[in-house]
């Protein structure tokens, strides 16, 4: 199984936020949140928490297995 994002779609939703503005409330770097809409990085379960936070969704709806 491969996890999968809709974290793109989440940013556009959320006033088309940028992965600079996502990164900084977070406080991780630009690229790790590119890696993750990518599928090259898997986020740490706190970040995917945070990430979850910030568009107030259940982490589940961000974040799913395929």
């Amino acid at each position: 199984m491969t996890l999968k994002t809709n974290l793109r779609k989440y940013r556009f939703l959320k006033d088309e936020m940028t992965q600079k503005q996502l990164a900084d409330l977070v406080k991780v770097s630009r690229q790790t949140i590119h890696a993750i809409e990518r599928g090259k990085f898997n986020p740490s379960v706190r970040l995917a928490l945070l990430i979850a936070q910030v568009f107030q969704s259940p982490v589940e709806d961000i974040f799913y297995l395929e």
